[in-house]
């Protein structure tokens, strides 16, 4: 899209080096080795495919905030390094690039840390070479990671099997899909007075995780779940797919994945078969928030999205340092992030720069303050979602909870209502 290619144009002669896998570790405009006492912070995320828009706000939304703070961290000057987990082939995250990028991390011997992965599955992938590095562990912190078994138990063996030293250093900044899920089959119930949902998941770690959290507390809301299966990413339709469901009669379709994975198709092949979003209702948790592509479909109007966290236009409302940052961002870029987790990006983005500032500099040590002694502490007058901010020492989850729940209208994603969490 030439929107953003303008911004990310803008990103790059900031200085931040954009490689494919991470590219070369070494040398200086890249943000590899580097002189004095400048510590490089990895950015991981898919830039190619439907995230593309959605990870280069994410970029622009930290180097602009890194640049507010001077680029320093206490006595260390601080610079971010972007490396690209998709491939063009794919047009979304890949398994071996996000393998390649985690040992790049490792071998960057001026990165102390790494903000990322946007995919649950990626992050899976890179946690454990982070973990086992020899000069470690390297500190991750996740600004969209919604699967549970990152950080507690979920799935056999997690989330132990990430952290192969036996010590923790994966943390993030939002809420988890066992959250997600339940707040998503909550909304169905009490608020739409769905009774009959099926649930199609995208068979990848994200999706299988929030597709299970919401077919178990839609049994608990009376829903009657008519199956969850897998869509496959690969197929030019699914006519055939709906047309199987249609003879269920749902009243509900709960798409569990990411955008990414042909959900465009997905989307309009659901309102062909079945009927529009007011006739049998979409859902969809955050895996197809902050999509261009799907809120300017036709079909996906009035499709009901969650977002583990709190939007943009929520946080310009409560004002703050967000709606500071939001009003800094437009000025720049003449529009808000295209994702509202780019400012969940700039609160992963402050937790590490305040481990790199109580740490000796060493990726060992800027770890520790993370998850040993009194921990990371951010104050709600500082704090991007203007809350105070604790990560967990034990398990590098986050104090603060949220949940809102947007509906596409006239092409964007519209704040409608927040919905608690317990």
């Amino acid at each position: 899209m030439r929107r953003s290619a303008r911004i990310f144009a803008t990103v790059a002669v900031t200085g931040l080096a954009v490689s494919a896998c991470g590219g070369n570790a070494s040398g200086g405009s890249d943000g590899g080795s580097s002189s004095g006492d400048t510590l490089v912070i990895g950015v991981d995320l898919p830039l190619q495919g439907a995230s593309k828009d959605a990870s280069e706000s994410t970029v622009n939304a930290m180097q602009l905030y890194l640049d507010q703070t001077g680029s320093k961290a206490g006595k260390y000057k601080v610079k971010l390094k972007v490396y690209d987990d998709s491939t063009a082939a794919k047009g979304a995250w890949d398994d071996a690039t996000c393998a390649k990028n985690a040992q790049d991390h490792v071998g960057n011997t001026a990165e102390v840390a790494v903000m990322g992965t946007y995919n649950s599955g990626c992050a899976k992938i890179i946690a454990p070479v982070l973990n086992q590095d020899p000069s470690g562990p390297m500190l991750m912190v996740s600004h969209a990671n919604t699967n549970p078994g990152l950080t507690k138990a979920w799935d056999p063996g997690e989330p132990e099997k990430y952290f192969p030293s036996g010590k923790r250093n994966y943390a993030r900044v939002i809420a988890t899909d066992d959250y997600q899920g339940a707040a998503g089959a909550q909304f169905a119930a009490k608020d739409l007075g769905v009774k009959k949902c099926y649930v199609l998941n995208d068979n990848q770690t994200y999706g299988q995780g929030v597709g299970k959290a919401f077919e178990e507390a839609a049994k608990k809301q009376g829903i009657d779940v008519l199956g969850n299966q897998a869509w496959d990413a690969k197929q030019p339709n699914y006519t055939g797919l709906f047309t199987s469901i249609k003879a269920s009669n749902p009243d509900c379709v709960y798409l569990a994945g990411v955008f990414d994975n042909n959900g465009g198709q997905l989307v309009k092949d659901k309102v062909k078969v079945l009927g529009d979003n007011s006739k049998v209702k979409l859902l969809a948790p955050d895996g197809f928030s902050g999509y261009p592509e799907f809120d300017g479909l036709a079909q996906a109007q009035g499709a009901y999205i969650t977002f583990a966290g709190l939007t943009a236009s929520t946080l310009r409302e409560e004002g703050g340092p967000g709606a500071d940052l939001l009003d800094a961002y437009k000025k720049k870029y003449g529009a808000d992030p295209a994702t509202s987790y780019a400012l969940y990006a700039v609160e992963a983005l402050q937790v590490i720069l305040q481990a790199i500032e109580k740490s000796d500099g060493t990726r060992k040590s800027v770890n520790e303050q993370v998850f040993s002694g009194s921990g990371i502490s951010i104050p709600a007058a500082e704090s991007i979602v203007g809350k105070k901010l604790d990560i967990d020492t034990e398990t590098g989850d986050v104090s603060v909870l949220d949940m809102s729940v947007l509906q596409v209208v006239n092409k964007e994603e519209k704040f409608l209502k927040p919905w608690p969490l317990s």
